[in-house]
């Protein structure tokens, strides 16, 4: 196990340089959600990029800091592990909030980021409505309250069968996050609108959208897509919005497209 402790928090991550020479991969996690969602993707990439996974705060072996979080505090930490592993430039690969987190980190550094791909995201997820009766439900009834319904949201009803191990494995995996590293998410989540910051973006970026999306539908990624010049905008099919779960062998393909592309002109 990997922990580097950065601005008072310990943050808990995977490195891999195996792909030294080639562009370096950041992943970036959804709410409810652990680095271990990647391993399925990291181990079809091989040797093609170094990869970099981390758990966010509040999830995972991360500690939880300080609820409620903001974007902000996200991309604080993820800007102080690229720091701390002097990767230098990136791209940076995030699945809903993490999407936004990578879109933050555009904005806010730059000079870190080579290329960017968001995937099952958007400038704005959600209303403030919205999240603020998911925090409720789950300060007042814990995860479980709310596992069913998610587990319809992130995958397709194809995925969604009894003797289907991996669901149950994800269902399991968002139980054991800390209640609060997830409500503390979901106010970053309330909180955020990048519209401004997304439109001026002005790095390769590839948006992602699994077309039985229940979180991120098609068409709100597609809105995201419109606001970044030069963005292309592909749509997976048979998939959720968990494409790294669903549909590892697609999505593996289209970041490997991406960064030989990013690589060769970057």
């Amino acid at each position: 196990m990997q922990f580097a402790e950065l601005h008072g928090l310990v943050i808990h991550y995977r490195w891999s340089d195996k792909g030294r020479g080639k562009p370096v991969l950041v992943f970036a996690n959804s709410v409810g959600t652990d680095l271990r969602i990647w391993d399925a993707v990291s181990d079809l990439l091989g040797d093609s990029a170094s990869i970099l996974a981390y758990d966010k705060r509040g999830h995972g072996l991360t500690d939880l800091g300080s609820p409620p979080y903001g974007i902000a505090d996200h991309v604080q930490d993820l800007v102080g592990l690229i720091d701390h592993l002097r990767i230098g430039k990136a791209v940076i690969c995030g699945l809903s909030v993490g999407g936004l987190i990578a879109q933050g980190l555009a904005e806010a550094r730059p000079d870190l980021v080579r290329g960017l791909i968001l995937c099952c995201t958007a400038t704005r997820i959600g209303t403030a409505d919205l999240w603020n009766e998911r925090i409720r439900l789950v300060e007042k009834a814990g995860l479980a309250a709310i596992a069913e319904g998610t587990m319809a949201r992130w995958f397709t009803p194809a995925f969604r069968t009894p003797e289907n191990p991996l669901l149950a494995g994800a269902r399991t995996m968002l139980l054991r996050q800390d209640a609060r590293g997830y409500t503390g998410t979901c106010a970053a989540l309330r909180d955020a609108d990048l519209t401004a910051a997304t439109s001026r973006i002005a790095v390769p970026t590839l948006c992602i959208a699994g077309d039985g999306d229940g979180s991120t539908p098609p068409g709100l990624v597609k809105s995201m897509a419109q606001r970044i010049k030069g963005s292309d905008f592909t749509v997976i099919e048979s998939c959720g919005h968990l494409p790294c779960l669903e549909q590892p062998g697609r999505l593996a393909q289209l970041i490997t497209s991406f960064i030989g592309k990013v690589g060769a002109h970057g």
